[in-house]
């Protein structure tokens, strides 16, 4: 299963009208998927005592983490950097176990020129650091307000093209690692 976080809590965000194309992409090759939407988080676990003691709320994000063969995050970029509540969600999770050793692949959506490029590799340093397996092709989308229709729907066929062949060769990296780890080399 692929675990598909939504890296921002920004009501209506760009990131989540992003995510929903990501989605459709999986679920029409028919590979299995969960969505860790960050808007949902309960609002206990900012408590300062969560870090301590995860409230129940946020079990079903650490488990859809834990449980994932592979994690795609799709980042928006804030400020030349990612979203405080993305740290703060990957801060919270348990370690080591949470990235090792997992497939991880990045989207990044901007309204700048880069696409999110600063975030991307922001966030490649931390779960890199975190010993997770990188997937190598990131997909960027700049100027994100323009690339949006009305009804919040990308309508550009290259892109929607390097969405494709970044969840295809993504699904395929991970279903390698998952081959690696069954013969116990690693």
């Amino acid at each position: 299963m692929i675990t598909l976080i939504v890296g921002t809590n920004r009501p209506g965000s760009n990131t989540r009208k992003v995510a929903r194309h990501v989605e459709e992409i999986y679920a029409a090759m028919k590979v299995p998927l969960r969505m860790l939407d960050l808007a949902q988080m309960p609002p206990e676990i900012f408590a300062p005592g969560a870090y301590a003691e995860k409230p129940a709320g946020f079990t079903p994000f650490s488990d859809g983490v834990l449980q994932a063969s592979g994690l795609h995050v799709i980042t928006p970029e804030y400020n030349g950097g990612i979203p405080g509540v993305l740290k703060y969600f990957i801060d919270m999770l348990k370690f080591p176990e949470s990235f090792e050793r997992r497939p991880v692949c990045f989207t990044g959506v901007a309204a700048g020129i880069w696409g999110a490029l600063r975030p991307v590799e922001q966030l490649q340093a931390i779960f890199g650091y975190r010993n997770a397996y990188i997937y190598p092709e990131r997909v960027f989308l700049s100027g994100i307000g323009k690339l949006l229709d009305a009804d919040g729907r990308l309508q550009d066929a290259d892109l929607l093209g390097r969405l494709q062949k970044q969840a295809e060769g993504f699904v395929t990296f991970v279903e390698r690692v998952q081959e690696v780890k069954l013969r116990g080399v690693s």
